[in-house]
């Protein structure tokens, strides 16, 4: 598989254990890769140095093996991204920073745009400095998007945006996924990455702490079971033939990871009037590596 974006022990040192630490990782061909931690963690950093903004004090950034740094007006030109905060030219309407952007791109013409414009339901007349942050991540989202680029980088591209329209962002990057689009995504919302992601990296205060396979944490996920039996007694005899259950009255709580079909097996052999099932969400396994005392 062709790698289309490498990060190298890349160090960039603010001082005060600001930036980011000797971070390495590659982004595959066709694949999304999301890119986690809280504010401050480094994602921002590591997306400049990505597009060319700023240089690495050491390590190397590549794209396509096209030196980030060196060949930044290339890069900038060929890949969709979407920064954290977005410079918009205030004075200018919607559309006319969508031609700006379009002319900057050299694209010939704007009817991908237009059905972007449609698919995100956005009418971008007036001026900018007058919309909401939903509206300009919209506009944002279009310039990202409308030159069908091949690599997209996006810096929490769901920000401001109502749940519909995070829906439909998801289910936009799910149909530049089908189209091979290679993808490095930060975000906070967990649900947007576990629909879209192949993997994730985990940063915190600058250092990697783990890449995951998306597929690999679904297999592994933990699941926590509440079983209610009709009768208090055989709450207890179903307790008592597992580890580690918990036992209250007439329900039983336990977690697992794995084939559900043994212990539902055991299940079957009492009067069971309800059970729930909650699975492990990628929130927890964030907080699994971070420490439950650290904010998202």
């Amino acid at each position: 598989m062709k790698t289309m974006m490498k990060v190298k022990n890349i160090t960039k040192d603010y001082g005060h254990q600001r930036g980011v630490f000797d971070l390495s990782f590659n982004v595959e061909a066709g694949e999304v890769m999301g890119f986690l931690g809280p504010n401050g963690a480094g994602k921002t950093t590591t997306i400049r140095t990505l597009m060319g903004f700023i240089q690495p004090d050491r390590g190397r950034v590549s794209i396509k093996g096209h030196d980030c740094f060196r060949n930044a007006a290339q890069i900038q030109k060929d890949v969709g991204y979407l920064p954290g905060e977005i410079a918009f030219m205030d004075d200018m309407d919607g559309m006319e920073f969508i031609k700006f952007i379009a002319a900057m791109k050299k694209m010939s013409n704007l009817r991908k745009a237009q059905e972007l414009l449609d698919y995100f339901e956005l009418e971008p007349k007036g001026r900018i400095k007058k919309m909401s942050k939903g509206m300009k991540q919209k506009i944002g989202l279009v310039c990202a998007l409308m030159n069908e680029p091949e690599i997209l980088i996006l810096d929490e591209p769901t920000s401001g945006l109502d749940p519909l329209m995070q829906k439909k962002f998801i289910d936009k990057i799910k149909e530049e996924k089908q189209k091979g689009t290679t993808i490095l995504m930060s975000s906070h919302l967990f649900e947007e990455v576990e629909q879209t992601c192949d993997r994730v990296v985990i940063i915190k205060e600058g250092r990697q702490i783990a890449v995951e396979k998306m597929d690999v944490l679904n297999q592994n996920h933990q699941r926590t079971l509440t079983l209610t039996f009709r009768y208090p007694a055989e709450a207890a005899d179903f307790a008592s033939r597992l580890k580690k259950a918990a036992l209250h009255d007439n329900q039983v709580t336990l977690q697992t990871a794995g084939a559900l079909d043994p212990l539902l097996k055991l299940a079957a052999r009492y009067e069971i009037v309800d059970l729930e099932i909650r699975r492990q969400t990628l929130e927890e396994l964030f907080l699994h590596y971070y420490g439950k005392e650290q904010a998202v």
